[in-house]
């Protein structure tokens, strides 16, 4: 079923803030903690500092209603940097591709594609843009390619 979630970027301290808002929401995190030393390597992406290999790289939890939030650290070693503004992305998670696509293409026209829609090593099919108001989007479909 889609869901829209709200997606939150950190430096280096996820799993602290996440269980402070366990402490205050309750309920349990989706899933377990998925860490950078879970990722496979790539030529794509830079070597991983032993120092970041235990960071946060999707957590999520269930607050009210069935708004989930979702997080991840955002170390600099991989080119992120963290500032107040741009560590909060809406995430859509559509039924389908289909769907998926169309939303990605209306959202980041006129915008900028950060990363472009892609099957990843979890399954899924991701991408990420900012809308040309300056908002963040994240786009994940469970569909499997046909």
């Amino acid at each position: 079923m889609s869901r829209v979630s709200t997606y939150l970027n950190f430096s280096r301290n996820t799993e602290e803030a996440f269980n402070f808002y366990k402490s205050i929401f309750g309920g349990e995190f989706l899933g377990d903690i998925s860490r950078f030393r879970d990722v496979p390597p790539s030529h794509d992406m830079p070597p991983l500092p032993e120092t970041d290999k235990n960071l946060v790289m999707h957590i999520a939890l269930p607050i009210l209603g069935g708004h989930v939030i979702m997080g991840t650290d955002a170390p600099e070693s991989l080119g992120f940097h963290v500032n107040s503004g741009n560590n909060i992305y809406i995430m859509l998670e559509p039924d389908t591709r289909e769907e998926t696509k169309r939303l990605f293409n209306a959202l980041s026209k006129g915008g900028k594609v950060e990363m472009e829609l892609q099957d990843m090593f979890w399954g899924d099919y991701y991408g990420s843009c900012q809308d040309k108001y300056g908002v963040q989007w994240m786009f994940d479909c469970t569909e499997k390619n046909k």
